[in-house]
């Protein structure tokens, strides 16, 4: 199922993208690729992340990603995923934003989003009057803080590229700077103004990401808090918190129950 799934999501532009649910293998991905309509993508359980050239979104079970048509992107899904595919027509795309981006999945969301990918229309017209109440939902709904924004400058991008590869790594900013050649103030500046956020933030939301990936893997709070760099388990469960919304306990718990 993973195999065809992939292959229909894998379309030209030309084509229709893949509508409806499919269950996806801890690590599968998804290569670049894009779609003449707009797309929102639902894990209804596991964690899915949907990269593009202005960064990767992360999306838990109570999170939906939404890319804007004709938008290159990817997607890599973190434990056994129920991934759900929605193509939202171009006339309605107008009322999303234009840009790539995550918002919170309310329970009438949730609902709407599993009826449309689970069962066929029955009445002439019912996907798209259903369609429209989710986006109008997403319409109103606030955009989420799990977007890891990605840089252009090249001493930015190679001190990026380290953490990305060891996002525990311990390092200070200064520390960063000579590894790359710039000073911290040089790298301080080009974090707030290419990526609209601190180092410390940046850092913090990329572990964040990973700490997603681990924890729908099934490693414990504990493990996922020393795995991803934090020095104990409280200062990650208070940092996961307020950039999910609910405790990395809760995380899973809710993952047990979809």
């Amino acid at each position: 199922m993973a195999a065809a799934a992939a292959a229909a999501v894998e379309v030209a532009d030309d084509e229709a993208p893949l509508q409806g649910a499919a269950w996806l293998p801890h690590g599968y991905r998804l290569d670049p690729h894009s779609h003449v309509q707009g797309q929102l993508v639902y894990a209804a359980a596991g964690t899915l992340a949907t990269a593009t050239e202005r960064g990767t979104w992360v999306a838990p079970a109570n999170r939906v990603t939404w890319t804007p048509p004709r938008f290159a992107h990817s997607h890599r899904f973190y434990g056994e995923t129920d991934v759900r595919l929605l193509a939202v027509p171009v006339d309605l795309c107008g009322a999303l934003v234009d840009h790539p981006s995550v918002f919170a999945v309310s329970p009438l969301l949730r609902e709407a989003l599993l009826a449309l990918t689970d069962r066929p229309e029955r009445r002439p017209g019912a996907h798209r009057r259903l369609l429209t109440v989710i986006v109008d939902e997403l319409a109103d709904a606030a955009e989420q803080s799990l977007h890891l924004p990605e840089p252009r400058d090249d001493r930015l991008r190679s001190a990026t590229d380290l953490l990305h590869e060891d996002p525990a790594r311990p390092t200070t900013l200064a520390g960063l700077g000579r590894t790359v050649g710039a000073s911290e103030r040089t790298l301080s500046r080009l974090f707030h103004t290419e990526l609209g956020m601190s180092f410390h933030r940046w850092r913090t939301t990329l572990r964040i990401h990973h700490a997603l990936g681990h924890l729908t893997d099934g490693l414990s709070v504990t493990d996922t808090a020393m795995a991803c760099g934090w020095s104990n388990p409280s200062s990650f469960i208070d940092a996961f918190t307020e950039v999910v919304g609910q405790t990395p306990g809760r995380y899973q718990a809710d993952l047990r129950r979809h």
